[in-house]
């Protein structure tokens, strides 16, 4: 096996969070999915993410699920190509029903912004210049 990142986010409708990915360009395999968990590939087969219903996720990890929306461990940053491919993504986000915490940070070398998806987990956009 290869090295992959697998991300594992418990989710409280599964239907509607694949949605939302799937609206903001994300694919999704059937390795791994069913009734209970979602396989959505990020950035080809090296980042994913298993979206999990929380009573599935509970199962996992033995304890509760923490509610993202009102406290968070984690903000998943994901490096974009440019400014506009931040930009798209996060009008991709906010149209299926995300939100923005903060508006646009503009470095010159860096420009970043984050969205907040269905279940109130934190993603943060961000483009760096070459040269930096």
């Amino acid at each position: 096996m290869k090295n992959q990142i697998i991300l594992n986010l418990p989710v409280q409708d599964l239907a509607r969070s694949k949605a939302f990915f799937a609206a903001l360009g994300f694919t999704f395999s059937d390795r791994f999915s069913g009734e209970n968990a979602v396989f959505m590939n990020i950035v080809g087969d090296t980042i994913q993410a298993m979206l999990t219903t929380e009573p599935f996720f509970e199962s996992l990890i033995g304890k509760p699920v923490a509610q993202a929306k009102q406290a968070n461990e984690v903000v998943i940053c994901l490096s974009c190509d440019s400014r506009e491919e931040v930009d798209t993504l996060i009008a991709k986000a906010v149209a299926a029903g995300g939100r923005t915490p903060h508006p646009p940070e503009d470095h010159g070398f860096m420009y970043d912004q984050g969205f907040e998806d269905l279940d109130g987990h934190l993603w943060n956009l961000v483009w760096v210049a070459e040269e930096a």
